[in-house]
């Protein structure tokens, strides 16, 4: 399987302006600029997609996990920040809210360690990964 995006960029790094694309549509011709990436001008930007990568991959991986411990998820939903100092991602924090019936908090934080280290994106950013999470059993 290989997956594909495309960037275009035109201008300087800070007075330019870019457009990105996904294979899929689901992105396409989106602006970024300077300011999306290190102001807060509305838009986004390649860190505010790495974090909604690493949380698609981390719930689902999650959600595998549970399944293969005879588990279901009625929901989980995370968050993730990504850290950039000097130039450098340093740190993806995760914070999730989870639904999850008939499982002990002891066995479901194994099972989010798991997730954590285990999911594609974990592996391919490796970055200090931390994820807070709070478990509801209803």
């Amino acid at each position: 399987m290989k997956r594909s995006a495309t960037a275009v960029w035109k201008g300087t790094g800070k007075d330019g302006s870019g457009t990105l694309g996904t294979q899929s549509g689901a992105l396409k011709e989106v602006p970024y600029t300077f300011r999306m990436r290190f102001e807060d001008e509305p838009g986004t930007n390649p860190e505010e997609l790495i974090a909604a990568a690493h949380v698609g991959c981390f719930n689902m991986k999650l959600s595998f996990v549970l399944q293969e411990a005879g588990l279901e998820a009625t929901e989980l939903n995370t968050t993730c920040k990504i850290n950039m100092e000097d130039g450098t991602l340093t740190t993806s924090e995760l914070s999730l809210d989870a639904v999850v019936p008939n499982v002990s908090d002891e066995d479901f934080g194994k099972m989010v360690d798991d997730a954590k280290e285990n999911c594609p994106i974990s592996k391919v950013l490796n970055l200090k990964t931390s994820v807070e999470y709070t478990l509801k059993n209803n």
